[in-house]
C-alpha cells in the first residue's frame, strides 16, 4: 500500500489502541521527568521560601519600631 492508499483507509479500534498506549507512555515518560526534576528543587525552594520569610519579618520589625519612635508620647514628670 502506498501513503496515499493509508490516508483513506478506515482506522481500526488496534490502530486508536495502540496510538492512546504510545501516547499515555510518553506521558507517563515527562511526568517521571517532572517529578525527578521537582524533587530535585525542592530544598533550593524550601530555602529561598525560608529566607523571604525571615526577611519580611525583620523588614516589619523595622518599619513598625522606627513608626512607634515617631508616634511615641514622650511623658514628663515633674517632682517637687
Amino acid at each position: 500500500m502506498s501513503e496515499a492508499d493509508d490516508r483513506h483507509r478506515p482506522v481500526s479500534r488496534s490502530d486508536i489502541q495502540a496510538n492512546l498506549d504510545q501516547i499515555q507512555a510518553k506521558l507517563r515518560e515527562m511526568r517521571g521527568d517532572v517529578e525527578e526534576k521537582a524533587e530535585a528543587a525542592m530544598p533550593t525552594i524550601a530555602y529561598l521560601a525560608v529566607g523571604a520569610a525571615v526577611a519580611v519579618v525583620v523588614v516589619v520589625f523595622i518599619i513598625g519600631r522606627s513608626r512607634g519612635r515617631r508616634k511615641s508620647t514622650v511623658v514628663e514628670i515633674r517632682r517637687r
